[in-house]
């Protein structure tokens, strides 16, 4: 048995969980907070950017804390906070934009499993206010649904390619 972070386990693993994108305002800041409410005690949960904005989107605030979910301790960070010696052992790191798909990312300490799960970026939307807050809505929902089939995954029982691609299948829900 062991404490981690305040939690007592039984030989259970935390796994640390990165979510990209380029300027970690919205996506992958709806993706942290998701994954961890929902998988608190199992998963841990973190959001960077390639070239962050520096603040989180107020709709995706918004859409989180209609959630009810906590928003706090959210920031928007570089992914270089994450790529250094003394940063959390990543096992798995997903892209959730196109765009930082595409780019060449810093080597992560753990040498994570990763997968592309992009959805548009709500951010970009130019129109009505009620429009983008739907729309930020329907990718929180987007990503709720992938982390969902993600957490239901029987990790410790799957081999690394089956996993792999049921990383990627999910991606494409």
């Amino acid at each position: 048995m062991e404490t981690v972070n305040g939690v007592l386990r039984v030989n259970d693993k935390v796994y640390n969980v990165l979510f990209l994108c380029t300027g970690n305002s919205a996506r992958s800041i709806m993706a942290e907070a998701m994954m961890n409410y929902l998988g608190r005690g199992r998963f841990k949960a973190y959001s960077a950017g390639s070239h962050p904005t520096g603040q989180v989107n107020s709709f995706a605030v918004e859409v989180l804390r209609a959630m009810k979910l906590p928003v706090d301790t959210l920031r928007s960070k570089s992914w270089d906070e994450f790529a250094t010696l003394d940063a959390p052992q990543l096992d798995f790191a997903f892209t959730v934009c196109d765009n930082a798909a595409g780019e060449v990312c810093p080597v992560w300490p753990g040498q994570p499993m990763t997968a592309h799960w992009g959805v548009p970026d709500p951010a970009a939307f130019d129109g009505p206010p009620e429009q983008k807050r739907e729309l930020f809505r329907e990718i929180a929902l987007t990503l709720r649904r992938r982390i969902e089939l993600f957490r239901a995954l029987p990790l410790a029982d799957l081999d690394r390619i089956s996993l792999q691609n049921r990383l990627k299948e999910i991606g494409k829900r």
